[in-house]
């Protein structure tokens, strides 16, 4: 039988990456995007390896109705992984609340929306599971980025709150935490600043989009479980 599975943010770095890995291990996959569709469709070429069902859906989730339009287009699902998401770099007195707005909902309301609508599909099967691509700065917090660890706060809570509500119906909910990982929302930063946060990292570097893409794979799989309510840090033990 098929296993479906949503990737939100899907062209950008880590979400190939877990495209890929889920791909490997037979999922089928729906593959959301906002404005990359180049990067979605060589996702796609990459993909035709495999033997799943890769579906394309466009929508922009920092929109009001954006989540409609991913909902509207899934029809079977096993996994949700929220992994939209885009970064912010200000003083909180600096940031204008249009940026705030879009910022709460690309990162908390359209995934709170998102798995409402899903939610009785996997209710009805009785097994699933939700997984959130979220921050170590929702764990501790960060200077210059007080919105984004504000919303990656939230989804952290949301975590917890949910794993609880759905443990009894077989659906298992979970987070990873990335510190600094080597994609594209570090390409604002210099060599000197990217050698100065890899200097506090106790391992020495950054994260790969696979590391994030293994950890995902683990959490989806029945060896973990017993596993829910659980934010997993992905950092080479930069924050613990």
């Amino acid at each position: 039988m098929k296993k479906f599975a949503l990737i939100t943010g899907a062209s950008g770095g880590i979400g190939r990456a877990i495209a890929e890995k889920l791909a490997a291990e037979g999922y089928s996959l729906y593959l959301h995007y906002h404005e990359n569709e180049a990067a979605i469709m060589e996702l796609l070429a990459v993909l035709k390896g495999y033997q799943g069902e890769y579906i394309p859906i466009q929508a922009d989730l920092s929109s009001p109705d954006g989540y409609k339009r991913i909902a509207d287009n899934i029809f079977s699902i096993d996994a949700i992984i929220h992994n939209s998401g885009i970064s912010h770099y200000s003083l909180l007195v600096d940031t204008d609340n249009e940026t705030i707005e879009k910022m709460m909902a690309l990162h908390v309301t359209s995934p709170i929306y998102l798995t409402k609508e899903l939610l009785p599909k996997m209710l009805r099967q009785q097994r699933g599971n939700i997984l959130f691509i979220t921050s170590i700065w929702g764990q501790t917090g960060s200077a210059c980025e007080v919105v984004y660890s504000t919303v990656k706060g939230a989804q952290i809570a949301f975590i917890k709150s949910l794993a609880k509500e759905l443990a009894m119906n077989g659906i298992r909910v979970n987070g990873i935490a990335p510190g600094a990982v080597n994609t594209s929302m570090m390409a604002d930063f210099s060599e000197e600043e990217l050698d100065m946060i890899k200097s506090g990292i106790p391992m020495g570097r950054m994260a790969e989009p696979v590391d994030v893409a293994e950890s995902v794979s683990f959490l989806l799989n029945d060896k973990a479980g017993y596993i829910t309510g659980h934010i997993l840090n992905v950092n080479g033990g930069w924050y613990t």
